[in-house]
């Protein structure tokens, strides 16, 4: 079974995938790990993010070993990744490596979560499962403020928002998969959902349409 979640930033869908992939005993794969790891590999080696040849360079070299959590969760990793992400070089590089963990999920697991931008629109077309997690932008700006100010991070709101809302620009604009639901996906909006009740929807979901 392959589950397909996408969404924006801060929409709850990490949190979401990882605790349905422990529900279901399924492989979790965060694909924004790789575009986020893609882009810190572009800057640590001196390059540009948004320049073609620097971010393809880093995409076919890139070893996720050599990344920490942490190197991957700050604010300007998360820039980065956006910005590799618009070019198609980049988002060729890592289409095979996820189609292969969605397809062939390791430790024995019978299928796999994929959290991300486009999977149920271009890396998994044939998911079995496909939910697109929304919130509003105030709601996904609070959660992030709040998650940085968790982490010790001096944060200001309005740069957060802007970030975020030009992140979404970026994302709902590309000329290559752009950030859309799949035509046959499930929409969850979490804006007013904490997330056990967002957990509890998309369970039911998924146990709907894996009992028919």
């Amino acid at each position: 079974m392959i589950v397909a979640l996408d969404g924006p930033a801060a929409s709850g869908k990490g949190t979401l995938a990882r605790r349905l992939a422990e529900a279901f005993d399924l492989a979790y794969l965060d694909t924004g790990s790789l575009y986020r790891a893609t882009g810190v590999a572009t800057l640590r080696a001196g390059g540009d993010p948004a320049q073609e040849f620097d971010a393809v360079s880093a995409a076919k070299t890139l070893d996720l070993t050599l990344f920490s959590s942490a190197d991957l969760r700050t604010e300007e990793a998360g820039v980065a990744a956006s910005q590799v992400a618009f070019i198609p070089g980049v988002r060729a590089a890592l289409l095979d490596f996820q189609r292969n963990f969605a397809k062939n999920p390791p430790d024995g697991k019978t299928g796999a979560v994929l959290d991300g931008r486009d999977i149920g629109t271009v890396v998994c077309p044939d998911a079995d499962v496909k939910i697109f997690v929304e919130a509003s932008l105030e709601t996904r700006v609070a959660r992030r403020v709040k998650e940085l100010q968790e982490k010790g991070e001096n944060i200001i709101e309005a740069r957060v928002r802007a970030d975020m809302k030009a992140r979404d620009d970026r994302d709902k604009d590309r000329s290559v998969a752009p950030l859309v639901p799949a035509g046959d996906a499930w929409i969850l909006d979490t804006s007013d959902l904490d997330a056990d009740q967002a957990f509890a929807q998309a369970k039911a979901y998924i146990l709907s349409k894996t009992r028919r």
